[in-house]
């Protein structure tokens, strides 16, 4: 954040917006990521000093929303969710004026008419049972990552010079291509925003958690305890500590309540997931034997 006097620069910019004939949107976008930064560091640990400045920034952004209420409107957009963040410092209050939405996924029409959208314009041909096989691949039809798998398949045909993909093709792909280490920033963010939302210290449960639910398929509340037992922490008790993980884990779509259990929302989360740390993991079950 720019030192000085940013706040009254953004008061000027604010009130100039505020001036024109027609409404203003300003988005804030991907603003949970700075906030945790703000919060957090490179340590990933709360302090005073960067709870005083999250929360003048905050207060900043809640203060303008009222003030410029029917002539600016502010949306706060992110690939994760601000309200953990701010309640871990006590900030919530400075969310008050705004109004959440969560953006689901795509239903399976929408993917599959996306998909044939872009097959048309890129001259790309599925055999029957090809898209379906994307979407039942992909599990959760999240946009970017539908269109990741398009981007994917066009690339291997044109380098293959494949006239029709199919449904074997598309296996290959998912294996060979989506669950790749390399060239996956999106999937590898996931991990590494573990960090910036428990800290180092809840970190190692955290990543435990959700290998437990990657490799076996599922979590439930009996590996759960007894992975916590594992984990020791100053202030904290492992059954809260683990509380805590499953309400930012549901919240920042990880995971989701299936009955007794916790799974993957993303097949492809959960497939990548695995993949990348399955080697070595040893399951609750088999710790047991």
């Amino acid at each position: 954040m720019t030192a000085g006097d940013w706040q009254a620069k953004g008061d000027q910019l604010f009130s100039t917006l505020a001036e024109t004939d027609k409404p203003v949107i300003v988005f804030f976008d991907e603003l949970p990521i700075l906030i945790n930064r703000l919060l957090k560091g490179k340590e990933y640990k709360i302090t005073p000093e960067r709870k005083k400045v999250a929360d003048a920034f905050m207060s900043w952004i809640r203060d303008n929303s009222i003030r410029h209420k029917g002539s600016v409107r502010i949306v706060i957009t992110g690939s994760i969710g601000i309200e953990p963040a701010l309640r871990q410092a006590d900030l919530s209050a400075s969310l008050n004026t705004f109004t959440p939405f969560v953006l689901p996924a795509w239903s399976h029409d929408t993917a599959i008419g996306c998909l044939k959208a872009l097959a048309n314009q890129y001259d790309v041909s599925f055999q029957e049972g090809a898209l379906y096989r994307i979407t039942e691949k992909l599990g959760y039809l999240i946009p970017h990552h539908v269109q990741l798998f398009f981007d994917n398949i066009y690339v291997d045909s044109k380098l293959h010079s494949r006239k029709e993909v199919t449904v074997d093709r598309v296996d290959e792909i998912y294996e060979t291509r989506m669950l790749s280490i390399q060239g996956h920033a999106e999937l590898s963010h996931m991990e590494e925003r573990l960090k910036m939302a428990f800290g180092l210290e809840v970190y190692p449960l955290a990543l435990e958690i959700l290998t437990e639910a990657a490799v076996t398929g599922y979590l439930d509340a009996e590996a759960a305890l007894a992975i916590c037992k594992e984990y020791v922490f100053e202030g904290l008790t492992s059954k809260e500590a683990l509380r805590d993980i499953l309400e930012i884990l549901q919240h920042d779509g990880y995971l989701r309540q299936q009955g007794d259990e916790f799974i993957f929302v993303s097949n492809l989360l959960k497939d990548w997931w695995k993949r990348r740390f399955d080697f070595g993991y040893t399951p609750v079950s088999k710790r047991r034997a």
